[in-house]
C-alpha cells in the first residue's frame, strides 16, 4: 500500500496529522488485540504522572496487542528485511495529554536482537528482545531474563461490521507518549480504520511478573485484524522539568 493512499483518507479520524512530512511507513500485520478493564490506581503506578490515564465508562484499560512487523523504513529508503520484518508484542494503556489521546507502552518487544536493538535506537522507544514464533494459529513468546512468556492459540471469525463505541476507542488511536530521559515523546501516526474481526481463543497464557495485577488470562474484549499500512513523524519532545518543546 503506497502511504500517499493512506494519507488521503482521513474520514475516520477525530484530530489532524502533522502538517510537517513524514518520517517512516511501517505494516502493522495479523494483529491480535486482547483487552483488559483495570482499577485505576494499580494501573497509575506505571504511567508518568505527566499523563492523564484515558477512560472508558469510568475505566481505563490495557490491551496487549500481537502482530507481525513488516517492510518498516524511513521515508526515502528501501526496506531491509531481515530487519524491517519482525514480530512484535507490545503492553499499552489509553492515555491524553493537553486533550489529545494515544496509548502508552508499558511493554514492548521484538523478536529480532538486531531489529530491537535499531528500533531502541532510532525511535527512541523502549525495546526489548524476546524469543518469539508464530504458527497455525499460535503465537509464542518467552523472556528468560525477565520471566514473562506469552502463548496464544486462537481462531480468527468474522469481521465485525458495526463496531461498539468501545471498539473504536481501544483501536482507532494516532498518537504515542513515551518518557525518555528527562523528555516526553509525542508520535504522530496515521492509517486507515482498523479492519476488526471476532477473535475466539482457545488457550491463553499470559504472564509477565510485574504486571500481574492488570492482566489474567480471561481478557474481556478481543480482536482480530490482517492489518494496516501506517505513516509515522518523528516525535515532538517536551522537557519534563519545564513543559518545553
Amino acid at each position: 500500500m503506497q502511504p500517499q493512499e493512506i494519507l488521503a483518507r482521513t474520514a475516520h479520524r477525530s484530530s489532524a496529522f502533522p502538517k510537517r512530512p513524514w518520517k517512516y511507513y511501517q505494516e502493522w500485520n495479523d494483529a491480535l488485540f486482547l483487552h483488559w478493564a483495570v482499577e485505576e490506581t494499580k494501573l497509575r503506578e506505571f504511567v508518568p504522572s505527566d499523563l492523564e490515564i484515558d477512560l472508558f465508562s469510568g475505566k481505563p484499560w490495557v490491551s496487549v496487542v500481537a502482530f507481525t512487523m513488516n517492510n518498516i523504513r524511513p521515508r526515502y529508503l528501501p526496506p531491509f528485511p531481515p530487519i524491517s520484518d519482525f514480530h512484535e508484542i507490545n503492553i499499552r494503556t489509553y492515555v491524553t495529554k493537553n486533550n489529545k489521546s494515544g496509548v502508552y507502552f508499558l511493554s514492548i518487544e521484538a523478536s529480532k536482537k538486531t531489529s530491537s536493538m535499531v528500533s531502541r535506537l532510532v525511535s527512541r522507544l523502549p525495546y526489548r528482545y524476546a524469543k518469539m514464533k508464530r504458527h497455525d494459529c499460535v503465537y509464542q513468546s518467552g523472556n528468560p531474563g525477565s520471566g514473562d512468556r506469552l502463548t496464544i492459540h486462537y481462531n480468527i471469525g468474522d469481521r465485525v461490521k458495526e463496531k461498539a463505541a468501545i471498539d473504536t476507542w481501544l483501536t482507532e488511536r494516532y498518537a504515542l507518549y513515551q518518557e525518555a530521559e528527562n523528555a516526553m515523546l509525542d508520535f504522530d501516526v496515521h492509517h486507515d480504520e482498523w479492519a476488526v474481526h471476532k477473535l475466539h481463543l482457545s488457550q491463553v497464557d499470559i504472564t509477565y511478573p510485574r504486571f500481574q495485577q492488570l492482566l489474567d488470562n480471561t481478557p474481556q474484549i478481543t480482536h482480530y485484524s490482517p492489518g494496516v499500512g501506517v505513516v509515522a513523524w518523528s516525535p515532538n519532545s517536551t522537557n519534563r522539568l519545564t513543559g518545553r518543546y
